[in-house]
């Protein structure tokens, strides 16, 4: 942002629509457009227009990266390690060279997503990384079919030192468990998440304590207590499991490479290829023209990726990689485990005194295996203490999964809040609407979210916990959501708009099905007064202006205010060149149902087409960037800033648990959330039907097995990795709230995240309500259920 950049304070309105709604005084970029009204006074923004993209889809016409097709493209196959821990000491390729067919064979030099050795020169005498889990990208080979790479990959001959190896997190705690790293390390964050606090106390396999988010006195904090609750909470490693595995095909023609990625990122793509093969940005161009689905793994190049460009660097020729199922499971990223052991305490009417976590999780080679931000950010207290430790295991690295960490942090935070509220004899609802201060914006849209949510599900009905008579039981229960308000600062949005009266949208941000393409129409459609299928959208290409990774809930939050004022820019531009034509000033014309007319005068207008080509226009190019946040950040750091807002939501769920099998059904849930301003209500209610879905996968079925004798995943397939089904989907019902905040132009927020994180501990609250028992331990199946039946 330019010092010299004149700004003006301008009153807009924050607060919920249709309640709540107040003027707030911010001080705003001059050539920021004027505040839109509420949603029912818009044209298209507001309106459930159709998904840009769906007859590509359902007619097969969209190109994801498995359907990428280019001459003379090579096929390949990986070789994986075998064994769970291992020092390489031969890697015999030369029958696999000559096999037919083979154009190329590659050996991975340097593994990627894991920790790296602080001291690397403890392993500086292999010629070959350590494998550390079963199923390790050692090596690959291209050929001209997928069968002779298979075929030859099976040639290679790799010779093993096997070492100790431990697959189990509270075994890897022990002091004398085998050491997966036989040092301290590092890893750095990257787009996806994952990494850790640098310089942190390594000592075997555990690494810690991170203590972010500590404060005051924790002893005194529980010495002011009137009630103290505690407990032990366990969640799983789930996989991400999307639809389209990892793929890219790589093309690196003479100097310049291109990489076709299913990808939540193609600029991170961009960077990580050009880091890894030493290349300018300028060099490499990423392409993602669909994607099918991706939960936060998806970033960068990753240990496939590089050995794909290796390979089509070597044999001069186009190379596809896409995984197979196993291959997904095991190796490219997974929701850590976790271990939490947290207290709290609270005086008689409520108020919290002290939290106290002390929290384990693993992430296989990698670090980042923390459980969010909710203990110390979700409701304030005076006194928290945070002890958190990342437990390396033999098994594949984590990566950043829908709300990482949160999931895992509310499923235990939210239940010893449940659990508060049945020691104070107070209803959970108010509880929470006591404790609930952190932020007065944000306060008013929790407490209508609570408010409507009970209202809905028919709270008041809720039975005391444990009183359903009968083996099946029914509960009810409920929790809250939150995620912060992320903006990514490298956003830029491009308009093309020809004499013709065509409309071209660019951003490099991608579509991962969430229907990106859509909003990015309606908010330029708005402001020209069109409709969303009159704009042609591009995103998916690093040739195109910057744009946000699709991850942490933040394309619609740093997208829409970019590409509205690149739409209003281009609006005024038409509107000082058509005013002459109309004999009106400029500032007097709207853009409207198609056609550029005078303000309360529709007769004197032109239809858009007409104008432009009466005003002698050919192209107009107008660009703009994402400015930052009227009301500013709570932090900063690159191209990342974190409002001092937050977005959530409450979800309450019903359930039923045969006590006599063990087997949980969710049978509905409620789910009420605000995303600032809803652009398109229709996407917004899918994403928050899917984290749903997630949620309750999550909380019921989801667990990675591995086999301690061997470190293989049992269930690395999409049979026996149990995830919940259509007969398995409860009623879901979505309940939005409009909430302005005057903080862009579009006031719109992202809902992937607080749609999933808060699921899993509402089921389990419905639990409680309908058992009188705490379970602990996810996932839900009848043996952890039984358990917790049992218990006393």
């Amino acid at each position: 942002m330019s010092s010299a950049e004149s700004f003006e304070q301008r009153s807009l309105h924050a607060g919920i629509v249709g309640e709540t709604l107040q003027p707030v005084s911010r001080k705003v970029p001059a050539t920021e457009p004027p505040e839109w009204p509420t949603n029912a006074e818009l044209q298209v923004v507001g309106k459930n227009a159709p998904r840009m993209d769906a007859l590509e889809k359902v007619t097969g016409r969209a190109r994801y990266t498995f359907d990428v097709q280019l001459p003379g493209m090579l096929y390949t196959r990986v070789i994986n390690s075998t064994v769970p821990h291992a020092r390489i000491k031969s890697i015999d390729t030369s029958r696999a060279e000559q096999y037919p067919g083979v154009r190329a064979v590659h050996v991975l030099e340097r593994l990627l997503m894991a920790a790296e050795l602080r001291d690397s020169s403890a392993e500086a005498d292999e010629r070959y990384p350590l494998v550390r889990f079963n199923g390790q990208p050692i090596a690959a080979v291209a050929a001209t079919s997928a069968r002779a790479a298979e075929a030859a990959a099976r040639l290679v001959r790799i010779e093993y030192e096997p070492l100790p190896h431990v697959t189990e997190l509270e075994d890897a705690m022990q002091p004398d468990a085998p050491a997966v790293f036989p040092g301290p390390t590092e890893q750095s964050a990257s787009a996806g998440g994952g990494g850790a606090p640098r310089g942190l106390p390594q000592k075997g396999n555990l690494r810690g304590p991170s203590k972010g988010g500590s404060r005051g006195e924790i002893e005194r904090g529980f010495r002011e207590a009137d009630v103290i609750v505690e407990g032990e909470y366990r969640t799983q490693v789930q996989t991400h499991t999307p639809l389209e595995t990892h793929g890219i095909v790589a093309d690196w023609r003479d100097d310049e490479l291109t990489l076709y990625s299913s990808t939540q990122h193609v600029f991170s793509v961009r960077e990580e290829a050009a880091e890894v093969f030493k290349l300018p940005e300028e060099k490499i161009r990423v392409v993602s023209d669909y994607t099918g689905g991706g939960f936060g793994a998806k970033y960068g190049i990753g240990n496939y990726g590089t050995l794909a460009i290796h390979l089509s660097r070597k044999a001069r020729a186009p190379v596809r990689m896409v995984l197979d199922r196993r291959e997904e499971h095991v190796s490219v990223g997974n929701r850590p485990s976790s271990l939490q052991r947290l207290k709290i305490g609270a005086r008689s009417d409520g108020t919290l005194t002290a939290i106290q976590l002390r929290s384990f999780g693993t992430g296989g080679v990698a670090a980042g295996a923390g459980v969010g931000s909710c203990q110390h950010s979700m409701y304030p207290c005076p006194n928290v203490s945070i002890e958190h430790y990342d437990v390396f295991t033999n098994a594949g690295p984590c990566a950043a999964f829908r709300g990482p960490g949160q999931a895992q942090g509310i499923f235990a935070f939210e239940q010893a809040i449940d659990a508060l509220a049945a020691r104070l004899q107070m209803d959970p609802v108010a509880l929470r609407n006591k404790i609930d201060t952190r932020d007065a914006d944000d306060v008013r849209a929790r407490a209508a979210e609570r408010r409507i949510g009970a209202e809905k599900f028919g709270w008041s009905k809720r039975r005391a916990p444990g009183s359903d008579p009968g083996p099946i039981k029914h509960g009810l229960g409920m929790a809250q959501s939150m995620w912060p308000y992320i903006v990514n600062s490298y956003t830029t949005c491009e308009l093309r708009i020809s004499g013709s009266g065509s409309v071209d949208a660019f951003c490099g941000t991608q579509d991962i099905g969430t229907g990106t393409r859509t909003v990015f129409a309606q908010v330029v459609a708005e402001e020209l007064g069109l409709q969303p299928e009159e704009i042609t959208v591009h995103v998916g290409d690093t040739r195109f202006p910057p744009g946000p990774p699709s991850g942490g809930s933040r394309v619609t939050s740093s997208l829409t205010p970019a590409a509205r004022n690149a739409a209003y820019a281009a609006a005024r531009d038409i509107a000082n060149r058509v005013a002459p034509l109309l004999d009106v000033k400029a500032e007097e014309l709207v853009f409207r149902g198609g056609r550029i007319e005078k303000r309360d005068d529709p007769a004197t207008s032109l239809a858009f087409a007409e104008a432009l080509q009466r005003a002698g226009i050919e192209t107009l190019v107008h660009r703009a960037d994402r400015r930052d946040d009227y009301a500013g950040y709570a932090r900063k750091s690159g191209e990342l800033n974190i409002s001092p807002h937050a977005i959530g939501g409450v979800q309450f769920a019903e359930v039923s648990v045969d006590t006599e099998t063990g087997v949980v059904k969710v049978e509905r849930v409620l789910a009420v959330h605000d995303c600032g301003r809803p652009i398109n209500p229709k996407l917004v209610e899918s994403q928050i039907l899917g984290g749903v879905i997630q949620g309750v996968s999550y909380a019921l079925y989801e667990d990675r097995r591995l086999d301690a004798a061997t470190g293989v995943q049992l269930n690395a397939n999409i049979d026996q990795y149990k995830m919940v089904g259509a007969r398995e989907t409860p009623a879901i019902e979505v309940h939005l709230i409009e909430l302005l905040g005057g903080q862009s132009s579009t006031d719109a927020r992202g809902v992937a995240e607080p749609a999933n994180v808060a699921t899993a501990a509402a089921v389990a609250n419905a639990f409680f309500n309908a058992t009188g028992k705490r379970i602990y331990t996810l996932p839900m199946t009848p043996a952890n259920v039984l358990a917790a039946l049992r218990s006393e």
